[in-house]
């Protein structure tokens, strides 16, 4: 039996933006329909995180990191480009 790679993340967001809260709905949806049952969200508030945002380098949000499997990635905005994002993740 083969093990399935769980994919992990950890979102960035400015509590209450607008585009914080898309790119949490984006990234949901796209986990949901290309990782069901193989990805884990880490969602992170900047403003109640901050020195973890800054220990991570995170200046705009929102940010999305994809941790695992390597290599680590970043993308920067709502992702509401489907096809782009899961080019940007290695996942097309």
């Amino acid at each position: 039996m083969t093990q399935r790679t769980t994919y992990q993340f950890r979102l960035y967001v400015a509590e209450g933006a607008l585009n914080s809260v898309r790119a949490l709905a984006n990234l949901t949806a796209l986990c949901q329909a290309h990782l069901p049952d193989r990805h884990k969200i880490e969602v992170v508030d900047v403003f109640h995180e901050p020195q973890r945002a800054l220990e991570d380098r995170i200046f705009m949000t929102p940010t999305l990191i994809k941790l695992a499997p390597a290599p680590v990635r970043r993308i920067v905005g709502a992702l509401s480009e489907t096809q782009t994002v899961l080019l940007a993740l290695g996942l097309q």
